[in-house]
């Protein structure tokens, strides 16, 4: 990574931070007064670099960085709202519970389900519309099914 993309990431992490950027034009016109010249593929580069994504707050929609979305109310209510929505299937296969999902959108499920900290998941991984949720040892995987199936209204 370039010293002067690090600069600016740091920048971006920043006003994000500080709360209130809501758009990549904010962004872009934040950095353009602070001497940084962008285009609008850079600060959407950018933004995902840092793992900024837009999250919904008391009705305001804000980018956020993942450290700011450990409220565990929030990030239960956001996993319930993300799966029904999102999930097409859910299916238990060995130690693992595979989820289906319209193309590219298995990592916005994933990330929630990240986010979410359950104790029972020792990780995840996505694809474009399959992610697979690695379930710790000594859970049963078909209490997580039925928990992800329930989620995502599939009960």
């Amino acid at each position: 990574m370039t010293d002067a993309r690090a600069k600016r990431q740091k920048v971006i992490a920043d006003m994000i931070r500080g709360g209130g950027i809501g758009s990549q034009e904010e962004v872009s016109a934040r950095l353009a007064s602070l001497g940084f010249a962008v285009t609008q593929a850079t600060v959407s580069r950018d933004l995902d670099q840092i793992g900024a994504v837009k999250v919904k707050k008391g009705g305001i929609l804000r980018y956020a960085l993942p450290e700011q979305m450990v409220d565990s109310d929030w990030a239960a209510s956001r996993l319930e709202r993300i799966f029904n929505e999102w999930v097409q299937s859910v299916e238990a296969s060995g130690n693992l519970v595979v989820i289906k999902t319209p193309p590219g959108s298995a990592h916005l499920v994933c990330l929630a389900i990240d986010q979410a900290r359950l104790p029972e998941v020792a990780g995840t991984i996505a694809g474009d519309d399959t992610l697979f949720v690695a379930i710790r040892d000594g859970v049963t995987v078909g209490a997580m099914e039925s928990r992800f199936r329930a989620l995502s209204g599939q009960s």
